[in-house]
């Protein structure tokens, strides 16, 4: 742009200034939509990385369309274009106004107010596998910088919180110099890849999943066009391991699956290609049909996602998801639109064409199970609803490169392995473990017991997910002997972050009414029969409304209404349950309750 010159009236630093503002004024209008080349109606097109989002955008308003607030903050300034402000910010210790607040979740931090007066930070682990002197180092950061404590995620990820706004960059560059990272770990990005937690070691795995996750995950970190999509994005790669990866419920499944010959299809391991996975919205990832070389995964990948960036909606948060996309078309329609940006045609094979999966273990991410490699074997340490202190972080550490082979194995079920431990060390193992205050040995409540972080440093949460899945671990634990793994799983609010639709007892955090008063209270809708796999269904609601305090008694109730009524020891709760409609299992929890009464 020519900036025309200025009035001799002013004085040179007046010109200046004046010459900067304008050139301001003209950026910001291209940034806007609102003249300049990148945007504007009649202009040239748009081009660089961001350029596909523009376009997009532009094609939201030009069919007379609003932008959502946070497409309007991607399009005025790239988050990844506002890093010295963050610096600027965190020298001043100063609080980020909802704009930067979105933008900088590109760098994996999110500030927690009103919640809590500081950020949180999600981690960036492809196939959730670390190495111990990793984790030592994040504890020596977290010390430092925020709370001395970290999470293990849903998503098989690591999450640190209380980080002061002045330690935000601290933090951030302190992860890198870790060799992780935490870019695009939250917002409108591509999100931390999951695979099997055991690939490598597992006796039963079709296919090591980690050189897939790994190939993904720098794809994703090196490829700007990629970031600020129409709403976040997961996907996950399972090889077929004792250990769910819960794959289904991605917006990309990769399953690992082995063809058998004769079909036309060259035999032996493939992906099987599920989409639009968002059990928060009610959906598991539809098998297509589809098979794919495990070399192809990234590519595939790559063109799903560009299809999903230029027909995502723009307009509405609550719709903006990949299988809103694909509802809107039909699978079809969406899987021609992947090819042309494939250049090349799926491979389709009959599902008779593939040899059954081995099955989950639903216990194998605790206790110690024999890895493939002759000798050796993975422990699952049981971790508190997934927290760890900074202590425990450095004893882990430490167990994993004294007894282990050095890596630390995250889960979707909020714990980790040690793996690598040989037969003549596993005592030991066991007993460092116990010496850090954590087990390898639960039960089976607590041991299938998943909550996000809910209200208590999570502005969207109704209840205090953590606090309420330990009373129930507490209470049940001392009243309910069961004999088979259970899975309960505790979220905030409608995002489902731990996914309560798909699991035997799911729960959504509500806020409950109190007679005569304005003020609410914490409590839960629960659901049963909610299931993941083979078995991958949403669950039923029973009850609403329920508040946190009774919650502990009714899964008290339904418990034992499972063990009195279940067909044979071998029935499981989730066949019990799906047995009964929830009127029916409501009775039978009542039932549980006059007996106890009655024995009082």
């Amino acid at each position: 742009m020519k900036i025309e010159p200025v009035s001799v009236d002013f004085s040179d630093e007046q010109k200046r200034y004046l010459e900067g503002f304008t050139t301001g004024l003209q950026i910001s209008r291209v940034g806007k939509g609102l003249g300049g080349s990148a945007a504007g109606k009649g202009n040239a097109e748009p081009t660089g990385p961001d350029a596909p989002h523009i376009r997009a955008q532009d094609r939201t308003t030009a069919a007379g369309k609003k932008l959502v607030d946070q497409e309007k903050w991607k399009r005025e300034e790239h988050p990844f274009d506002a890093y010295p402000r963050l610096c600027q910010q965190a020298a001043a210790d100063a609080r980020p106004s909802p704009a930067d607040n979105f933008r900088w979740r590109y760098y994996g931090i999110f500030y927690v107010g009103p919640t809590q007066d500081s950020y949180m930070a999600r981690l960036r682990i492809p196939n959730g596998i670390m190495k111990h002197w990793q984790l030592s180092g994040l504890a020596d950061l977290s010390d430092e910088l925020c709370g001395p404590f970290s999470h293990v995620t849903t998503r098989a990820n690591l999450q640190v919180r209380e980080i002061p706004p002045k330690n935000a960059v601290k933090l951030i560059e302190g992860i890198q110099d870790l060799g992780l990272c935490s870019r695009g770990s939250g917002a409108d990005n591509i999100r931390n890849v999951t695979g099997t937690p055991t690939a490598g070691i597992d006796p039963q795995e079709l296919l090591d999943t980690r050189p897939y996750a790994r190939e993904w995950h720098y794809h994703i970190l090196n490829d700007r066009s990629l970031y600020g999509l129409p709403r976040k994005f997961n996907v996950a790669f399972d090889g077929a391991g004792k250990i769910a990866v819960l794959e289904d419920t991605n917006d990309i499944a990769f399953q690992a699956v082995e063809v058998k010959d004769g079909f036309g299809v060259a035999p032996g391991v493939w992906f099987k290609l599920g989409i639009g996975g968002i059990t928060g919205h009610k959906d598991f990832a539809t098998d297509t049909g589809i098979v794919v070389k495990p070399e192809d995964a990234t590519r595939v990948s790559d063109a799903i996602v560009r299809v999903f960036i230029d027909l995502g909606d723009r307009t509405n948060r609550l719709k903006a998801r990949l299988k809103y996309v694909i509802d809107g078309m039909g699978m079809e329609k969406f899987l021609v639109l992947v090819e042309e940006k494939l250049g090349a045609p799926f491979t389709r094979i009959a599902a008779d064409a593939l040899l059954p999966r081995p099955a989950f273990d639903r216990t194998a991410h605790i206790g110690v199970h024999k890895q493939k490699q002759d000798g050796l074997n993975w422990i699952g340490v049981a971790l508190p609803l997934g927290k760890m202190t900074t202590d425990q972080m450095r004893g882990l550490a430490k167990i994993a490169g004294d007894f282990g082979d050095g890596d630390i194995r995250l889960t979707v079920w909020q714990n980790l392995l040690i793996s690598g431990v040989k037969d003549t060390n596993i005592a030991l193992a066991f007993a460092a473990i116990e010496a850090i205050g954590l087990d390898v040995k639960t039960s089976e409540i607590r041991a299938g017991l998943i909550a996000c972080t809910g209200r208590a440093g999570c502005k969207f949460g109704n209840a205090d997910t953590k606090r309420t899945a330990s009373n129930i671990a507490e209470w049940c634990d001392k009243r309910v002997e069961l004999d088979t793994p259970i899975n309960i799983h505790l979220t905030g609010c409608h995002h489902s972050c731990a996914q309560h639709y798909i699991s035997d007892i799911g729960m959504i955090g509500a806020r409950i009414a109190q007679d005569d008063s304005d003020d609410t209270l914490d409590g839960f809708h629960i659901f049963t029969g909610g299931g993941f796999g083979p078995q991958a269904d949403v669950g039923q609601e029973l009850y609403q409304n329920v508040k946190s305090e009774d919650a502990p008694r009714i899964v008290e109730k339904l418990l034992k209404a499972y063990l009195a009524n279940r067909i044979s020891p071998d029935e499981t709760f989730l066949t019990f349950s799906r047995r009964h409609d929830a009127g029916a299992l409501r009775k039978l929890a009542e039932e549980q309750i006059d007996e106890t009464e009655a024995s009082a």
